[in-house]
């Protein structure tokens, strides 16, 4: 006897099993393209290979969405290397610019890069008293530690300690302490340029010192090096909707311990062939399956990211404004019970690095992240339109605020003959009046004599926007401040 039958939805077996009437033993994977076939209880050999195929592509898609934020800071840490830094000899001093393509990065501030390497043994990192902002997260783009003005020195300045994975060594006194996952990882740098003072900002980073705790003999200090003049791709894009996504990966898994934390997760991974220490092999059916779930898993994150349906995104309610970060609690995405990775998938797929002084939702935070991707109308911001966006001074913000443009595409800043995606209040607004309101312009073309306050988007590419405010005060949280909406301009 043969019966034939798609696989049932939930409820229908739970109806079954309240009628006592039972229910096939399924496993839970995507619902099956072609229905199932069994004969006298057996499955047929077609069902044999839809199963096991529907089966591969649910733990490959699975695994795509929960290893993303993994693969994008791998991809990042080899992508640095070609565009001229070295662990540990060879920092980047960086301005942001749409040339450089990196996840929601921005221009607000300079930066500066560090790869740091603890297989050696730990770091040391000398932050000076002052307004530095510094966070490093490994390649497990984990939080280690904040440093400078969100960390515990609290920009008075103080010596910080990385450790490796598994350290049981000794820990000197006087040091505040950060645990990787894996022995690279990365610290960023920013410094606040007081008063327009950019070069002294760059200065400023440079003093930031360092060294191995136990340098050993011949070490010199390492060089701080300017790669803002050339264009680099630094995102994952080129690799995430094919197979390089799954190479990546498995680099990544043979150069760094394992983290308990993911054990359940390695073994999906082993279930499709990647596996730590084994070469990374798949045979054309598993090609297949894998390239499938990248294309599959890529567009399912778009849609998580870029059209949130979780009412606890809203920011106010009769804004289109949506919180960039659904988690506010902490750098980790955890609550009391669960590790949310809605939250932790939508972060990574549109921005890289976290922390909690970026998450934070009350006065005293680093920073605070709005992303609008709608105009008034609750419509997709296209390129082709121009809008305004009326913003109410003064905002909130005991430091200083921007609005960044960023392509829908690539999640990065918009590239245009403008060649330039933010309007900043420490550059482009400065002479702003502070009191009332300002109008920025985003379009095709400039309205006549607003250029100043106007960036430029491309017709036939979508755009969204992040607004953000740096030391935000009590009305940024409590909807005692609030910005418009794009409004579309005919």
């Amino acid at each position: 006897m043969t019966i034939r039958f798609a696989v049932p939805h939930r409820r229908t077996l739970c109806a079954l099993a309240l009628l006592g009437l039972g229910a096939p033993h399924l496993s839970w994977a995507q619902p099956a393209s072609q229905p199932y076939a069994l004969h006298n209880g057996y499955p047929t050999r077609a069902t044999i290979n839809q199963v096991y195929d529907d089966i591969d592509l649910n733990r490959a898609v699975q695994a795509y969405r929960f290893f993303y934020p993994n693969v994008a800071m791998m991809n990042l840490w080899q992508a640095n290397i070609a565009d001229g830094m070295r662990p540990n000899k060879v920092f980047a001093l960086l301005q942001g610019s749409p040339e450089k393509r990196v996840l929601t990065a921005n221009s607000d501030t300079p930066y500066a890069g560090a790869l740091i390497d603890l297989s050696a043994g730990p770091m040391v990192v000398e932050v000076p008293p002052g307004p530095i902002m510094s966070v490093a997260n490994d390649l497990n783009q984990s939080w280690v530690m904040d440093l400078g003005v969100p960390g515990p020195d609290a920009g008075k300045g103080g010596k910080h300690l990385l450790l490796p994975p598994d350290y049981d060594g000794p820990i000197p006194a006087g040091f505040f302490v950060g645990h990787s996952t894996t022995h690279k990882l990365m610290l960023l740098l920013r410094a606040l340029p007081l008063k327009g003072d950019t070069a002294g900002a760059i200065e400023r980073m440079k003093t930031v010192a360092i060294h191995p705790l136990k340098p050993p003999a011949g070490w010199t200090p390492p060089k701080w090096v300017d790669l803002s003049a050339h264009a680099a791709d630094l995102t994952p894009l080129k690799i995430e909707d094919n197979l390089g996504y799954w190479r990546t990966l498995h680099a990544l898994l043979d150069s760094e311990p394992a983290n308990p934390a993911y054990r359940n997760y390695y073994g999906e991974l082993a279930a499709l062939g990647i596996i730590k220490g084994q070469p990374f092999a798949p045979d054309a059916r598993m090609q297949r399956i894998l390239t499938q779930a990248a294309q599959t898993g890529a567009v399912q994150m778009r849609v998580q990211s870029l059209a949130d349906r979780r009412p606890d995104r809203v920011v106010w309610p009769d804004r289109q404004w949506e919180w960039a970060v659904l988690r506010p609690e902490n750098g980790t995405f955890s609550t009391p019970d669960y590790t949310d990775l809605v939250a932790r998938e939508k972060w990574f797929y549109q921005a890289m690095i976290a922390s909690p002084a970026m998450f934070r939702r009350a006065p005293g935070a680093g920073s605070l992240y709005w992303l609008g991707s709608r105009d008034a109308q609750g419509e997709y911001l296209d390129g082709g339109k121009s809008y305004t966006l009326s913003v109410p001074l003064p905002l909130p913000a005991k430091l200083f605020w921007s609005v960044t443009v960023y392509d829908s595409q690539t999640r990065s800043q918009i590239e245009t003959p403008q060649a330039k995606a933010a309007l900043r209040s420490l550059e482009e607004l400065k002479d702003q009046e502070q009191s009332g309101t300002a109008e920025l312009y985003f379009g095709p073309t400039a309205p006549p004599g607003k250029a100043s306050h106007w960036i430029q988007t491309t017709p036939g590419r979508g755009w969204f926007a992040y607004l953000r405010i740096y030391g935000p005060d009590k009305p940024a949280f409590d909807g005692g401040w609030k910005p418009g909406d794009f409004s579309p301009v005919n």
